[in-house]
This record gives structure tokens, C-alpha cells and sequence, in this order.
């Protein structure tokens, strides 16, 4: 009861939200757009916000610009994109908040590599900030797909057949059937991938794939639908409707080829057996592939910053759940919150 009366009386109050984006992973741009429409979701009267980008480079700079445009009231104007630009500044007080007194909450808006791995994350818990996202464990794993995929497998999640291989010790031979695709193991994105159709183009997708990590990813090629489905919680998490990804298309419809009811059931519940194999927190998109007349349901990975424009799918899925996005942004920020209060008490853990 007293964790919860926390939350209520942070919540009741204006927030300090520190938006991060940008980052130096290949999805920097994307995390740019992101921002912007977070920004413009976000009640004047209930947040105050600071947004910080990062570089390229890797470099933390107060995005003065857009500042000074929130600082105009509303409507806002701001641009397509926020630019990772402005006065440099020192990471760990700028996510505290710097010297204002209100209840600092962090919104990572990155993806990939020293955003979504567990290194922010780990910059967080040091600093004491609550923030918004699954914590240092979760998010390290689901970025390393090989290591998601071994986890996955011991809850008894249905797979695909995949096999990690190590730059240092490249098997001579595997049977995963071909066609495989070959990926990094720790990458966001669509960077490093190749589809291999046959032995002899292996050793150049690997070499690829090396030059990103040392650990590859080789998973057989699936011939099944993408179903995909959002989780939202905590201790106690929710899974939205779920969505089809077809491709020439930005978000799957129910009036095209429906979901049958007993399929978005099961892809509903080894949603959150996934979430919590990993130990997610907040917010994941889960992915599945559905081979209709074979193995039925198979987990391809978790997410847990998943795309998060108002046409990416995981704000589209709780848009369709009856959460708008400006709501969904209200309850992560909510959820950060309760986790920190949850979590304070216990041995070791900061109470400030």
C-alpha cells in the first residue's frame, strides 16, 4: 500500500522527463523521429521535459532547439526529427535531472547497441533515476539474440532452429537446412544480415555478420506468418491484440486475413511467458512467425524499446487495445515509477 501511495503522490505531481534519443547504433535517425512525436504526446502541465540526445559519436548534448520550441507553448512546432545538437553536457547530472526538484523520470528512446543493451540502463541505476524500459538483465538479454534464444528454450518457448557461432570457432558444418539467414548477435536492426541460399555464400554472411560482433546468429528461414504482439507491465503485465506484419504495408488489419481467435490466444500467452523468462519490465514487442500447416507458433525475438512512432506497430497494437499513444506514454512513465518504489526497499538499492 505504501509503494503504491508513492506512485500515486509522483504521479499527482509534474514530472521531470528527461527524453533521450539518438545514440550511435545505426537506428540513430529513427530514434530522432521517435522523439519528436513523444514530445508532442507529452501534458505540459504534467511533465516537464528535458530532451537530451546523444551523437553520433557518442557525445550527450542538451537539445537546446527543441527546448526553447516547448518552451512556446502549445501547438508545437516542431520538426520531422529532433537533431542530437546543442551545448555538450555531463550524462550522469542531466539524467538526474540536474538541479530541479521535481520527481526526475528517464525515457530511453534508443535502439540497438548503448541504448537498448542494459548500458544505459546501467548508467540509470547508478545514477538512482527511475526510467522507463525493462532494467540492465532483460535488456542485455533480449539485445543478445543468441543468449535471448538459449533462455527462451530452457522456459520451453517453441523456436525456430538457429545456431550461435563465435568468430573464433566457426563450425565446419551445421544442418539447419537452407535457405539460413546469418545476423549479428547483438544488433538492432536490419544491419549485418544476409540470407544465405546454399554453403558456398555462408562464409561471406558470417564475415559480414563478424565485422558488427563476435558472436553470428544463423537461423533457419521460416515460410510463416509475422504475428506480433505488445506487452505491458510490470509485475502484473498485459498483452494487446495482435497484429500482422505484411510487407508493403506499415500495420496489419483485421479485415484482411484475420488472426483465428485460438492462434492470437496462444501468441497472447508465450507473449508474456517470454516477457517474463526474460525478466522484461515495462514494455516489449514479441515476435512470432505462424507456419499455418506445420509447426504452428514459433518465437523469433522480444523487443523491449520497440519502435515507437504512432505508426510503429507497438503503439498501433495498444491503439487497437483502446490505449492511445498519449496514454501509453502515461502509464510506462507510471510504471517506471512503481518499479523504482518497488524496488527501493530491498537491500543495496538506493531509497532516495
Amino acid at each position: 500500500m505504501a509503494e503504491n501511495d508513492a506512485v500515486n503522490d509522483a504521479v499527482n505531481e509534474r514530472i521531470r522527463l528527461v527524453v533521450l534519443f539518438g545514440g550511435r547504433s545505426a537506428e540513430h535517425e529513427v530514434s530522432c523521429v521517435t522523439a519528436v512525436h513523444v514530445l508532442e504526446a507529452l501534458d505540459p502541465d504534467r511533465y516537464d521535459v528535458l530532451p537530451v540526445g546523444i551523437t553520433h559519436e557518442g557525445r550527450w548534448v542538451l537539445a537546446e532547439e527543441a527546448q526553447k520550441l516547448l518552451a512556446g507553448g502549445r501547438p508545437l512546432s516542431l520538426p520531422a526529427a529532433l537533431e542530437a545538437a546543442g551545448p555538450e553536457v555531463d550524462p550522469l547530472p542531466a539524467l538526474a535531472g540536474g538541479a530541479s526538484d521535481l520527481t526526475t523520470v528517464v525515457f530511453p528512446l534508443l535502439h540497438g547497441p548503448f541504448g537498448e543493451d542494459g548500458t544505459v540502463q546501467g548508467m540509470l541505476e547508478l545514477a538512482g533515476v527511475p526510467y522507463v524500459g525493462s532494467g540492465v538483465l532483460a535488456s542485455a538479454l533480449a539485445m543478445d539474440k543468441a543468449k535471448a534464444k538459449e533462455v527462451l528454450a530452457h522456459h520451453g518457448l517453441p523456436q525456430g532452429r538457429w545456431l550461435a557461432v563465435r568468430e573464433s570457432a566457426v563450425p565446419r558444418s551445421f544442418d539447419l537446412g537452407w535457405p539460413v539467414f546469418v545476423k549479428p548477435a547483438n544488433l538492432g536492426s536490419s544491419v549485418g544480415v544476409s540470407k544465405v541460399a546454399g554453403p558456398e555464400e555462408l562464409a561471406a554472411a558470417l564475415g559480414l555478420a563478424f565485422s558488427y560482433d563476435e558472436w553470428a546468429l544463423v537461423e533457419e528461414a521460416i515460410d510463416g506468418r509475422e504475428l506480433e504482439c505488445g506487452v505491458l507491465g510490470n509485475r502484473e503485465p498485459e498483452a494487446s491484440v495482435v497484429g500482422e506484419v505484411v510487407r508493403g504495408r506499415e500495420f496489419y488489419g483485421y479485415e484482411d486475413k484475420p488472426v483465428p481467435d485460438e492462434v492470437a490466444a496462444e501468441v497472447r500467452r508465450l507473449a508474456l511467458e517470454a516477457f517474463a523468462a526474460l525478466r522484461c519490465e515495462g514494455m516489449a514487442r514479441v515476435d512470432f512467425f505462424y507456419e499455418e500447416t506445420g509447426r504452428g507458433l514459433l518465437l523469433n525475438e522480444v523487443n523491449t524499446i520497440p519502435g515507437f512512432t504512432p505508426i510503429s506497430m507497438y503503439p498501433k497494437l495498444w491503439e487497437a487495445s483502446g490505449v492511445s499513444y498519449s496514454e501509453l506514454v502515461d502509464r510506462l512513465v507510471r510504471l517506471a515509477l512503481e518499479r523504482r518504489a518497488r524496488r527501493a526497499g530491498k537491500i543495496g538499492r538506493p531509497r532516495g
